[in-house]
């Protein structure tokens, strides 16, 4: 009875100690990286260039695993229906907390599906007007608007992108009415911009910078809370004209809900690390990114807090794809 009594012991001991040391050994095997944007795409490079160091910290081959398709969400519900347990991790961007809004219905749930691993970086948008719109600054810019409502053409990526949702911010927060144009990708959208058919947009700070200094447009302000550090001396939409504006996007890491906390801690330790790196740094600023990491507890806060903020716009502006 007493041997009996102690192999019960012994194996209830060793019960416990297995997920701790699985954690210990982790990674045993390669790593999925999902993205969702196809081969070649700006979040792609990005994704990529962590990947690659990601592979060298980790001592396993992190592979990315492209997984195009409605918007991002294919990806997105691949990670939340993975095991968890570290071994397939989701690259995404701020459209993860915009879908559930936009979206009839999705096949998971961001927060109850997901476990946020660390944010990688911000993206401030940049509101750009084609010379010819005569405002200087957004003081000028919102009395224009006033003065011509629904005359005012602004231009986005698609409906229900971070551009879209910054023009209906503005004009439910400066009381003013424009027109939404949506196109397919950001890039007709600014060649029209420059062409004249539209007035306005919403863009990265590298396209700002790259149209601005040949005249093509007019940089106004910038979205974010803060000024962007790839344009210090271009005002925010706060300070300038309209108290508590803020909008941006991000690009963060998360894997499955239920993954250990010593193997999410282990990633957030050393993705931190990876982003930390110049030449890493140097792949996201190709996109207009700026690297911003920290805990899985102020990744997951940051997603709460804007899944508040874009479920506000949304409603207010009734916005849909379906």
């Amino acid at each position: 009875m007493h041997m009996l009594r102690l192999r019960l012991i012994i194996a209830l001991l060793l019960v416990a100690a297995a997920p701790a040391q699985a954690a210990q050994i982790y990674p045993s095997k390669p790593v999925r990286f999902l993205v969702g944007p196809g081969p070649g795409s700006g979040t792609d490079i990005m994704a990529r260039a962590i990947a690659l160091k990601l592979t060298e910290r980790l001592g396993q081959a992190v592979v990315v695993d492209n997984r195009p398709g409605a918007g991002g969400t294919v990806a997105i519900a691949v990670a939340a229906k993975a095991a968890p347990d570290g071994y397939t991790l989701l690259f995404v961007s701020g459209s993860l907390v915009i879908h559930p809004f936009i979206y009839a219905k999705l096949p998971y749930d961001p927060v109850r599906d997901l476990a946020p691993v660390t944010l990688i970086g911000i993206v401030p948008q940049v509101l750009v007007v084609n010379p010819a719109v005569p405002a200087k600054n957004m003081a000028e810019f919102v009395a224009l608007a006033k003065e011509k409502p629904g005359q005012i053409n602004y231009g986005s990526g698609g409906v229900g992108t971070t551009g879209h949702l910054a023009g209906a911010l503005l004009e439910n927060m400066a009381g003013i009415r424009m027109t939404h144009v949506p196109y397919k990708g950001a890039g007709p959208a600014a060649t029209d911009l420059i062409g004249g058919q539209i007035q306005m947009l919403f863009t990265s700070a590298v396209n700002a910078l790259q149209h601005s200094r040949t005249g093509r447009v007019r940089v106004l302000a910038v979205t974010t809370a803060r000024r962007s550090a790839a344009m210090p001396e271009v005002p925010t939409i706060a300070e300038s004209a309209l108290p508590g504006y803020e909008l941006m996007t991000w690009y963060g890491v998360l894997s499955a809900s239920g993954t250990p906390r010593d193997i999410v801690a282990r990633l957030n330790r050393e993705i931190a690390s990876v982003v930390k790196l110049p030449e890493v740094q140097e792949k996201l600023a190709v996109d207009g990114v700026e690297a911003a990491t920290g805990t899985p507890e102020q990744f997951a806060a940051l997603i709460k807090t804007e899944m508040t903020r874009i479920g506000a716009i949304v409603r207010a502006a009734k916005i849909s794809v379906e």
